[in-house]
């Protein structure tokens, strides 16, 4: 089948810039939980994991026999959970990410256990707090959540596309799970472990369309909004030289969505991304999707 290089001017989709003067009116909310009515819920959760950290505390002669301790918890839910109590009595600074990791304690040990608060004032620390200890319980049910807005973003986009074009193939986890990392799409990727959120093929896999990035951004600033648009960049340069260069007519789709878009040069940002690949990059809300995400753009191909 031939597809036209350039789309039909008169069906253009506009940009995601043209919507900017309107920009509330695209973007999703996603419900959360209200204050107080969670401390019940959280209170049942957490006491046990708040309970056993008080328990492993006694048995340690030491913070650093303490991390030790819960390194061997081997229920991951509760060993993660206990690492995350350890980190606020303990050491905040620890990398949260190396804490998960069974292999990284000793490491973690060996560069921050100089700097663990003594044994004796944890303790104090400890049995200075109510039993249930409803502050931390609620602090430990914020990260129950986290990164659930994101795969509400996925599951919902993933129902719309697959209504939309039920003759395409998208995969990718829709909820919690692994990402989907390039050099499982192709082999001979130079940077096998590129992680995407989702693909999409032509009827029978036959060939790659697009790939995808999902975010939704939430209430915050700052460092998200300066370095959210440079490793959008970094990831889009690197899937479309490799397109170019193996001759393949791949897009690219940033599926973005949440009240974060309207803050500060977010939606500027996004545009100017967008903007900078013409026909080769497309920023979407979910609202947009009917609007913007055309089949014809899909199959459009570009130099």
């Amino acid at each position: 089948m031939e597809y036209p290089t350039e789309p039909d001017t008169s069906q253009r989709a506009k940009r995601f810039a043209d919507y900017k003067s309107e920009a509330s009116l695209w973007i999703t909310l996603a419900t959360g939980d209200y204050y107080p009515d969670i401390l019940q819920d959280a209170r049942n959760l957490y006491s046990p994991v708040i309970q056993l950290f008080g328990q492993l505390l006694k048995q340690s002669a030491s913070s650093q026999e303490l991390l030790l301790r819960i390194s061997e918890i081997s229920q991951t839910w509760m060993r993660i959970q206990l690492l995350r109590v350890f980190r606020k009595y303990v050491s905040p600074s620890v990398p949260v990410e190396m804490t998960k990791r069974k292999s990284g304690i000793l490491q973690i040990i060996q560069t921050f256990g100089s700097q663990f608060r003594p044994i004796p004032e944890v303790q104090k620390a400890y049995n200075s707090r109510p039993t249930p200890d409803e502050a931390l319980c609620a602090l430990l049910w914020e990260y129950k959540d986290r990164g659930k807005k994101g795969y509400d973003l996925t599951e919902r986009f993933f129902e719309l596309f697959r209504a939309r074009f039920p003759d395409l193939i998208i995969e990718g986890p829709i909820r919690a799970g692994r990402d989907t990392l390039m050099g499982e799409i192709f082999p001979n990727y130079p940077n096998p472990t590129r992680p995407i959120d989702f693909v999409i093929y032509e009827q029978g896999k036959t060939s790659i369309l697009a790939i995808g990035l999902a975010r939704y951004d939430s209430d915050r600033g700052g460092a998200q909004e300066d370095d959210r648009p440079g490793q959008y960049r970094s990831t889009i340069d690197e899937v479309l030289n490799y397109a170019h260069s193996h001759q393949l007519n791949i897009k690219v789709i940033l599926l973005n969505d949440g009240p974060g878009l309207l803050l500060g040069s977010m939606w500027d940002d996004y545009s100017k991304l967008e903007d900078s690949y013409p026909n080769k990059v497309m920023v979407l809300t979910l609202r947009m999707v009917p609007e913007r995400l055309q089949l014809a753009w899909l199959h459009t191909r570009t130099s």
